[in-house]
């Protein structure tokens, strides 16, 4: 392991908005749990989750968009999130934070309706037929997310896997789930969802390597 990454990883540990709790701490009850507002962010704004959120810029763009909200990065590597932890402090952006963890454990963290959106940002698609349990639309992760998610709580994917947006787009039909926006292609579709801001406003690493390279980003807004 580099220098950097252990660096971060220790400087993790001393900053304010980044929780770390062990497995066994997340298993038998996340002292957060149904009180991230209260007593993390000490408001009653929404919760609004970014699931694989890298190195935070999407968490962090949005957090400095919409102070008016509470954003949680998840990702289990540290030393990526270290960036948006990092910026958010020197900033001194509030109104958000990094969780890490793996993200199967998500209810763990969150009671039920505690969760007002969530995003879902550039996943790795899992192609591979033994890996689909892994993709973080698979069925398994949805029926989590709708424990933690607010009755009327929206999901948000963006990636540039064509063949996760048509996995996901077949299965949310097939489960009878409220579709309220779809684009094979965000940057190049003639009318796109106006009530989404900063759809294309905000792009995170992996988005510009993709689009520098000619791909195609897709979108997904929906209900469970």
């Amino acid at each position: 392991m580099g220098k950097n990454k252990l660096a971060r990883f220790a400087e993790n540990k001393t900053l304010p908005n980044v929780i770390q709790p062990t497995r066994d701490e997340a298993l038998s009850g996340f002292h957060l749990k149904g009180k991230w507002r209260a007593e993390h962010f000490k408001n009653a704004n929404p919760i609004v989750l970014e699931l694989g959120c890298g190195k935070g810029e999407y968490s962090v763009g949005l957090a400095k968009a919409f102070p008016e909200k509470n954003f949680i990065g998840l990702d289990i590597k540290g030393a990526r999130f270290w960036f948006g932890a990092k910026e958010a402090i020197q900033e001194n952006i509030n109104n958000v934070a990094f969780l890490r963890t793996q993200i199967e454990l998500i209810d763990c963290f969150f009671e039920e309706n505690e969760v007002d959106e969530i995003w879902i940002t550039f996943p790795d698609p899992q192609i591979k037929y033994r890996r689909t349990k892994h993709r973080l639309t698979h069925p398994d992760f949805l029926s989590r997310y709708k424990k933690i998610l607010k009755p009327d709580g929206i999901i948000h994917l963006k990636t540039d896997s064509e063949f996760l947006h048509g996995y996901t787009l077949g299965l949310l039909q097939g489960l009878g789930c409220e579709i309220l926006t779809a684009h094979h292609d965000i940057y190049g579709a003639i009318e796109y969802e106006p009530d989404t801001p900063l759809l294309r406003g905000i792009q995170t690493h992996y988005e510009e390597l993709f689009s520098a390279k000619g791909k195609l980003i897709t979108y997904i807004k929906f209900r469970l």
